[in-house]
């Protein structure tokens, strides 16, 4: 499997949480070497993407994906 970049890694998070979580731990993990490999200490999500767009909802991402090593930020769209 090619490495995948981390703008590929968050579309395909993106089309998980659209899919009610679908595969999100394995995501996680790509979207994880992705940025170690972009030199990269966070990720960016835009929250008009989210299916939860609401504080308690960005919160929970940030969260979960922080347990799982992952640093997250809303861009400002």
């Amino acid at each position: 499997m090619s490495e995948l970049t981390v703008a590929d890694a968050t579309n395909r998070i993106y089309e998980s949480l659209q899919a009610d979580n679908a595969d999100i731990d394995m995501h996680i993990a790509n979207l994880k070497a992705a940025l170690t490999r972009a030199g990269l200490k966070e990720a960016v999500f835009d929250p008009a993407k989210l299916v939860q767009n609401n504080r308690s909802g960005r919160k929970l991402m940030q969260a979960y994906f922080r347990q799982r090593g992952v640093t997250v930020t809303y861009s400002a769209s």
